[in-house]
């Protein structure tokens, strides 16, 4: 295993720039990645020179959600607190979080996208919450998802794991913006560089207090309902068969293959 991190930050006149670098698995949320993610929110949050933090990726996919892999073989109740601890840190960062999206997102990826205050997604970018196609549920994205996301829309995307674009993403609430992600976020960024860092703190916590409050009622239970289905039969079925590129048993048999539902 290379120790080249997976995650990389730099400076962008006050604005830090944290790039998710672990394009061989479509930068899933593997322990290194998080961890990575984790010590790059801590290092903005305690640096007065940075103003806001911007959440962009290497290769064709933003975030692929949960690593599978580490789902099959390891404890299914690590990973579900996790998340719900990450998504919180971006919350609650007493700084914006902005993200640019020039590829595909999908399941957990949507949950760490839905948590940024403000977010473009270019033409080339897809999303899908397909949890329900592995025998799943978006159960910890929810709590920042929901809130912002149109609930007619919400529920046929969570049930049916269909694929949808930018301008739908934008449509429903999911992203702020559709469009080129440098020349739609140049003013936003520009807004933000002349605002007062208290100014900033402030304002998001009067933008967060929704999905704050959510976070409060709902991480034990969510996280204790997406253990539980992690563990399961089903959905042991339906995540080896996305990593064997083959249908699960309860698909018809003219379906494609659970890769070809995720991406």
């Amino acid at each position: 295993m290379t120790d080249e991190p997976l995650v990389r930050v730099a400076d962008d006149r006050g604005v830090a720039v944290v790039t998710l670098d672990s394009p061989h698995n479509r930068n899933a949320l593997s322990t290194r990645l998080v961890t990575g993610l984790y010590e790059a929110f801590a290092d903005a949050a305690a640096d007065p020179a940075v103003r806001a933090v911007l959440l962009t990726h290497t290769g064709g996919t933003f975030c692929a959600g949960a690593d599978l892999s580490e789902a099959v073989s390891g404890d299914p109740t690590d990973g579900p607190l996790g998340l719900a601890k990450l998504l919180r840190t971006i919350v609650e960062l007493p700084k914006p979080v902005l993200a640019a999206v020039t590829g595909h997102v999908r399941a957990g990826g949507l949950g760490l996208l839905a948590a940024c205050d403000i977010s473009a997604a270019g033409p080339g970018s897809s999303f899908a919450f397909t949890e329900s196609r592995l025998g799943l549920a978006p159960a910890v994205i929810s709590m920042p998802v929901l809130p912002r996301v149109d609930p007619r829309a919400a529920a046929r995307y969570y049930l049916t794991g269909e694929r949808f674009d930018a301008a739908e993403a934008a449509r429903i609430g999911l992203v702020t913006l559709a469009g080129e992600p440098s020349s739609e976020l140049a003013p936003v960024l520009d807004g933000i560089r002349r605002a007062s860092p208290q100014g900033l703190a402030e304002s998001k916590r009067l933008t967060t207090a929704d999905v704050l409050r959510a976070f409060d009622r709902d991480t034990r239970p969510l996280a204790d309902l997406s253990a539980r289905l992690f563990g399961s039969d089903e959905a042991r079925e339906g995540m080896t068969a996305f990593l064997e590129r083959r249908s699960p048993v309860w698909a018809p048999d003219d379906a494609p293959s659970s890769r070809g539902h995720s991406l």
